[in-house]
């Protein structure tokens, strides 16, 4: 534990998901050149990304079985070798039917890689730094959007839609040959707890996870920060900057890796504050939603268009999400022995995608009837306009809403549960900071 291979093994590791998260947004700066390519409507579009992710969030709860009862290692391999399928299809779909099959094969393989690591995470080390290195690990992968925001949208631009698409099969290639070479499930001669031994012990294992209120805070701690983000740089985002606010494809291109180094900011402060603040994990969850709540809130009521700096603003915040979203994990680890934690990261992992596939097929169902609309009313077709943007951008706060309100009815029954079977009470935040203020006047 904690040893120079750890180290080795966490560096494979982030690589082999900076090719995941590549792999997951190269569709982002390809939805323009995706419309060229295939054509339709803005909700067939959105039905190109909505189908990796409902594929994504679908496999979850599986490949937290399979990895309690096979191991993360075998479910990476298989990840690659499912990515490298699905973007090879993907390059030469000639019709939209076929690169909904790839994209069907990229969200399955996807699927297994995050979940793997948060397991070798903690397989490989011990103590206050597993929250810290969760956040790095996140930080990393999302380099990889980075990579698809910039060379790969180059190549798509200088070289078309095959070429950018097998440059990025070749990285999952590359991330298949180091899972092969360099990943290993635990240390050498150390024991792991018993893994199921069937099919029945493995889904009794799941509902006792499910059924932990700590899991399930961990779900909607998720669903309520991951998803905006999601939803922004892997599909919606390019055409709003592209169409609605007037930026050059370059330029939106690599706006969208704002939010990669905010969250590589954000991400060690947060890990240190999970570490040193474990009963306040929740508090920290809401306020970078309330942060991403009013970004929006901006960014949509403005008068005319936002200006730059505003939609800059809004990419720093939702850079925070990311990371805030692997609290999500940090909750699952401390309520879930670690024979379990497959399952019960399979079930957080859930909530952040599960929150984007349902936000980003209503954002373009919302498009497509403003669009109509305006058609029979004898107006011309503009289906990205500014205007159509900013209504259907605001589904956000119904689906997050509602993801608060069940992460405080949660957060509730655990803390209850907390002072029930351990003696330990969380007094709200503003209780606790006006006993920090009264100690500390009595001290001066």
């Amino acid at each position: 534990m904690n040893s120079r291979r750890s180290w080795l093994i966490f560096s494979f590791g982030s690589f082999v998901y900076l090719s995941a998260v590549l792999q997951r947004t190269s569709l982002g700066i390809a939805g323009v050149s995706a419309t060229e390519r295939f054509g339709g409507s803005a909700a067939v579009l959105s039905s190109l990304a909505v189908v990796q992710l409902i594929v994504y969030a679908a496999a979850q709860i599986p490949v937290g079985v399979l990895i309690d009862r096979f191991g993360p290692r075998v479910l990476m391999l298989s990840g690659t070798v499912l990515m490298v399928a699905g973007q090879l299809i993907l390059a030469f779909a000639p019709s939209i039917t076929i690169a909904v099959v790839g994209r069907m094969l990229v969200g399955a393989g996807d699927a297994t890689i995050f979940i793997s690591m948060i397991r070798l995470i903690t397989s490989w080390f011990s103590g206050r730094i597993v929250p810290q290195l969760s956040q790095w690990f996140g930080n990393i992968g999302q380099l990889g959007q980075v990579l698809s925001a910039v060379p790969l949208a180059w190549i798509l631009h200088e070289f078309g839609w095959t070429p950018a698409f097998l440059a990025a099969t070749l990285v999952a290639f590359v991330a298949f040959v180091v899972v092969v070479v360099g990943i290993r499930d635990r240390p050498a001669g150390s024991f792991d707890q018993p893994r199921p031994s069937d099919w029945g012990s493995a889904l009794t294992q799941l509902r006792h996870s499910f059924s932990r209120p700590g899991t399930q805070l961990g779900f909607w701690s998720h669903f309520v920060t991951q998803s905006s983000g999601t939803v922004f740089t892997l599909l919606w985002g390019f055409p709003f900057m592209v169409y609605g606010l007037g930026y050059e494809s370059s330029m939106a291109a690599v706006m969208l890796t704002i939010p990669v180094a905010a969250g590589i900011i954000c991400g060690p402060i947060l890990g240190v504050l999970t570490a040193r603040h474990p009963l306040r994990r929740s508090n920290i969850v809401l306020g970078i939603v309330t942060a991403m709540a009013t970004a929006w809130a901006l960014v949509l009521l403005w008068p005319v268009a936002p200006p730059l700096w505003l939609i800059v603003l809004l990419l720093i915040v939702l850079g925070g999400g990311g990371p805030g979203s692997l609290i999500g994990f940090d909750f699952a680890r401390t309520f879930n022995p670690q024979r379990s934690l497959g399952s019960a990261n399979g079930v957080v992992n859930v909530g952040g995608f599960l929150a984007s596939f349902v936000m980003m097929f209503l954002i373009g169902v919302l498009l497509d009837l403003q669009d109509g609309w305006r058609q029979a009313q004898g107006g011309a077709s503009d289906l990205y306009s500014l205007d159509s943007f900013r209504i259907a951008f605001t589904v956000q706060f119904l689906i997050v809403g509602t993801g608060v309100v069940m992460l405080i009815n949660t957060r509730k029954r655990t803390r209850r549960l907390l002072s029930r079977d351990e003696g330990i009470e969380v007094a709200p935040l503003w209780v606790e900071l006006s006993r920090k203020l009264r100690h500390r006047r009595r001290g001066l």
